[in-house]
């Protein structure tokens, strides 16, 4: 055999050994997650095999929970606030690294991104020794400024790519035709990057919404939904509503993930044909 059809053999070998280790991996990543909307269907308060039937007795249990109602609004009103202020946030930071030349810009990024490193128990435990040190009551208000820490490196990152990925040159000509620099960015700048505001929208709303331990300490007596989650969780026997609610919750994450990822993958196309915007 010659050594160029061994080179291709070990090649193909090379392929589907990389394929096959990530056909696992997303095996051992996604199957437990599989199970939640499986026994969340099973007519039978205990996780376990066999199947006894199938019923939507626990997503009607799980409907008719008021607290349960109540801790979802509570996360709404959360998730809604933080990704607002977060985009707008992210998109100020992001513009400001993007447009503008300034001593230790690495530094600062780098500072704004640190709450990804940073365990969120250490985060959540710092935050309730400052607000406790205020004398500041535990609210939703301080749970969506906990949340907001965490959500705004997300919203920069999403944001400083889109804003890198579309033509400046497009700003500079608004501002030769005479325009001041809040027209152009609502004129040029704020079209060109809507996809990554909607997408970043989506993103930080997602993390707010299912973010467990800064909620858990932050608040107080009006619990997130996940922070009701877990205080069910205690209970055996409210054990099946609980993953009713787990897999209405996993489709809506998945749903948000999969259009957020569109929105951007279309803005960077959108950029690299120009955006289709003009100066008139």
């Amino acid at each position: 055999m010659s050594s160029e059809r061994k080179a291709a053999a070990r090649q193909r070998r090379g392929v589907w050994a990389l394929g096959a280790f990530a056909i696992l991996y997303l095996v051992f990543l996604y199957l437990p997650v599989l199970f939640l909307p499986l026994f969340s269907f099973n007519d039978s308060r205990f996780i376990a095999f066999p199947l006894q039937g199938f019923t939507l007795a626990w997503y009607e249990e799980m409907l008719a929970d008021d607290a349960m109602l109540n801790a979802l609004g509570n996360s709404l009103q959360v998730g809604i606030s933080v990704a607002i202020l977060s985009t707008i946030l992210g998109l100020l930071g992001a513009k400001a690294v993007t447009r503008y030349a300034m001593p230790g810009k690495e530094a600062i990024t780098a500072f704004i991104m640190l709450p990804l490193f940073i365990p969120e128990i250490i985060l959540g435990i710092s935050i309730l020794i400052l607000w406790s040190a205020l004398d500041f009551p535990l609210s939703l208000m301080t749970v969506a400024m906990g949340h907001t820490l965490i959500c705004v490196p997300f919203a920069m990152a999403v944001l400083t790519s889109r804003l890198d990925g579309f033509d400046q040159s497009l700003e500079e000509a608004s501002l030769d035709l005479g325009e001041n620099a809040w027209m152009t960015f609502w004129r040029v700048t704020f079209p060109l990057v809507m996809p990554g505001i909607a997408s970043s929208l989506l993103l930080t709303f997602i993390v707010s919404f299912d973010e467990f331990l800064i909620a858990f300490f932050l608040s107080g007596t009006e619990p997130t939904l996940p922070v009701f989650m877990w205080s069910e969780l205690r209970f055996p026997s409210k054990l099946p509503r609980m993953l009713a609610l787990g897999a209405l919750i996993l489709l809506a994450s998945c749903v948000l993930v999969v259009f957020a990822e569109w929105l951007r993958r279309r803005g960077v196309s959108d950029a690299e044909r120009g955006g289709g915007y003009g100066i008139t």
